[in-house]
């Protein structure tokens, strides 16, 4: 699992990560931008362009010639955008790398937005946003982004509105690209059986001209908050879905392995605090998770399950008591041992594939700059105390960071409000 990072003269940055023998090969370009860098008027644009780029290039015209070929290659390619970053990938069979590597840098570097199809996609996305509406387990993180960062990018959803959705123009797209879409905000990265020099030759041939125009960062998350807050989307469901969340840290924080082992001991795995009690002891749900969700300069730590709507109050004093009760007692050293082979063995699970182990790296690069081998995250964790996740705790689990998002059918939220407070 190592890799290899070069930054050419233009910014772009280049990651190859070798696995010898492996029969696929992934070819993911990123660039630094997303939700998080639009404004209210742009809000939704970094995902309607991601689909966009699928509609066309200068060498290729019609968006059925570049699946077709994809498909002649039996690859698995799509794209996907979040609050920081937008990545376009392909994967296939290792003989097929050179004309991967040409196809998805030819959606990056020449999309031609055409008019005609910008028209068609606003249906296709319009649909999409119909499709999270009738998912109430997914809306709930809209709500909860809402909740914590108000009318700020960190807090809109990624998709967008759909009045800007009906109001985008072609011109939009082509300048919000020249803005963004430009050496320094460049990531290509590679996981396959390649080598490094390969790879940087397939990039310095295609990506010569890629503009180099200044790096334009994103406006900072501001977190303002006093007390626990409470937001509920109100919907007809036969479940009710909520997340509690707190403001934590972000990627570069050095508390970080403390905070996943704080996750772990709550809420992943089949033996946590939270699926013992919610699951196994009162029969209150069929899922509860904790973690974490770490950007450039904010993170979050959170808590989902899906109950009831006459359950809501019992579940949430038992969410309240598990994280006081974390601040106080110490952890075992049977549970933290446990809990920190359970993060170890689903780091390295979850990299078995070259997509995976393609999206690790990126996902650190964009987030801290800084590559860490699967390896290195694992002394980290090691190394992780019981006095640790106690410190961690107590930072997070406070009534000034507190707050609950939910879709369901709720009657009354005064009595929520009241009983959501750690003190």
């Amino acid at each position: 699992m190592n890799f290899k990072k070069t930054t050419l003269s233009n910014g772009l940055r280049v990651i190859t990560v070798p696995t010898k023998g492996n029969p696929s090969v992934m070819v993911l370009v990123i660039v630094e931008t997303g939700s998080n860098y639009e404004t209210k008027a742009q809000n939704g644009l970094s995902h309607f362009l991601e689909h966009m780029c699928f509609k066309g290039t200068t060498k290729r015209p019609k968006a059925s010639l570049i699946a077709k070929e994809l498909d002649n290659l039996g690859a698995q390619n799509n794209a996907f955008t979040s609050n920081e970053l937008t990545g376009y990938y392909a994967k296939a069979a290792l003989k097929h790398f050179p004309k991967l590597f040409e196809i998805i840098s030819d959606l990056y570097l020449n999309p031609t937005l055409p008019a005609e199809d910008l028209e068609k996609e606003r249906g296709v996305i319009l649909q999409e946003i119909s499709m999270y509406e009738d998912l109430p387990q997914r809306k709930v993180w809209e709500v909860l982004s809402r909740l914590m960062y108000g009318d700020t990018p960190a807090g809109r959803p990624i998709i967008g509105p759909r009045e800007n959705i009906k109001n985008f123009t072609r011109q939009n797209f082509v300048d919000y690209r020249s803005r963004h879409y430009v050496a320094s905000k460049t990531i290509v990265i590679v996981a396959g059986d390649v080598n490094e020099q390969t790879v940087l030759k397939e990039t310095k041939k295609y990506f010569k001209y890629i503009p180099k125009d200044k790096k334009i960062p994103k406006p900072a998350v501001k977190e303002k908050q006093k007390s626990p807050r409470l937001l509920i989307h109100k919907k007809k469901t036969d479940q009710t879905h909520m997340v509690m969340a707190f403001h934590a840290y972000n990627a570069k924080d050095k508390r970080i392995p403390a905070l996943i082992v704080l996750a772990e001991i709550l809420g992943k795995g089949m033996s946590s605090r939270l699926f013992t009690k919610l699951r196994d002891e009162m029969g209150a749900c069929y899922y509860v998770r904790a973690g974490h969700d770490e950007y450039t300069d904010h993170g979050t730590f959170t808590i989902s399950t899906g109950v009831n709507v006459s359950r809501i109050k019992e579940v949430l004093k038992v969410l309240l008591e598990e994280c006081d009760k974390l601040t106080k007692v110490l952890v075992s050293d049977k549970e933290l041992q446990k809990s920190k082979e359970h993060n170890i063995g689903h780091l390295y699970m979850g990299l078995e594939t070259t997509d995976s182990l393609a999206e690790f790296y990126a996902g650190q690069e964009v987030s801290t700059g800084k590559l860490k081998k699967p390896q290195e995250l694992e002394k980290e964790i090691r190394k992780v105390t019981a006095k640790d996740v106690m410190r961690v705790a107590k930072d997070v689990f406070k009534d000034e960071k507190l707050n609950l998002a939910i879709v369901g059918d709720v009657p009354n939220h005064k009595t929520i409000k009241k009983i959501l407070s750690l003190k």
